[in-house]
């Protein structure tokens, strides 16, 4: 077993510790491969090693599908994202000792993974809804587990459990970071800017140049934003990393629009872009 691969062992105790029954609060145990309050509410552990805490139905189209997975999957494997995922896990490194790392829309784990790398002390807990991208979060580092949850429900995790909360293109539901981070915590949040990925025009979603003022608005209540990093780089891709970023993320979903689908058809060679992130770090308001 390698650094980053945890097979399908149960969950670490220090995440199960911080779970919390997804019906009535309660503090939870694992019993061989169930998760179980003393109410007798129980979930049970996948074999690839996520617990699914839901449970109501999530809208069609909220998780991430199996080709939107394997797009990402694919890209990430290829470096293209991995100055981010080494300044996050820079970030981490400086400013987390120990303790529990949260990954609040985790996907398949990827920048958990760097974090955790980088903190050697620490245990990380993957949230996310899609089960298909957990299978991959819950392999991604011994010290991580996964449960799918909606992010915007309150969550099924202890308050004032996390010493670090990562957000990485994900919803942020600042009530609940609030709730679940140590008063001396830190919320760190990652978003494109506006000009990522601009050469390929409308194969992707174009940022909001008003992101800024909205992120502000969701957390200002709750966090003070104590630093933010520029992470842009100049980088070639080729045709099928291209097909990957599209099909990854919310862009799946428009391909058969005005002939979108056709144009990344018709992309044969490579394309050099601009790939641009904000890391914002913010501390808990008391």
């Amino acid at each position: 077993m390698t650094s980053r691969e945890r097979g399908n062992d149960p969950l670490p105790p220090e995440i199960v510790r911080s779970l919390r029954c997804s019906v009535c609060g309660d503090p939870v145990g694992l019993i061989e491969r169930t998760v179980r309050c003393e109410r007798g509410h129980s979930f049970d552990v996948a074999k690839q090693g996520y617990v699914n805490l839901l449970h109501a139905r999530i809208p069609a189209g909220t998780a991430d599908t199996a080709p939107m997975v394997a797009a990402r999957v694919d890209l990430l494997s290829s470096g293209a994202y991995l100055p981010l995922a080494d300044e996050l896990a820079k970030v981490a490194s400086e400013h987390v000792h120990d303790g529990l790392i949260v990954d609040a829309g985790a996907g398949t784990g990827y920048y958990l993974a760097h974090a955790l790398d980088a903190v050697p002390g620490a245990y990380g807990l993957a949230l996310d809804v899609s089960a298909v991208a957990l299978r991959r979060a819950a392999r991604a580092h011994p010290r991580a587990g996964a449960a799918v949850w909606n992010l915007w429900e309150p969550w099924p995790v202890a308050d004032s459990c996390t010493s670090l909360i990562l957000n990485v293109f994900a919803p942020r539901n600042a009530p609940q970071f609030h709730r679940v981070l140590a008063a001396d915590g830190l919320l760190v949040v990652a978003t494109p800017n506006p000009g990522h990925l601009r050469e390929l025009g409308d194969l992707v979603i174009s940022v909001d140049e008003s992101k800024d003022a909205r992120l502000e608005e969701t957390l200002g209540e709750r966090f003070s934003r104590v630093e933010r990093r520029e992470v842009t780089r100049e980088m070639t891709l080729s045709a099928a990393q291209i097909r990957q970023v599209v099909e990854m993320g919310p862009s799946a979903h428009h391909l058969h629009r005005d002939g979108r689908r056709e144009r990344l058809d018709a992309i044969t060679g490579s394309v050099d872009v601009t790939t641009s992130f904000s890391v914002t770090l913010y501390r808990p308001v008391p």
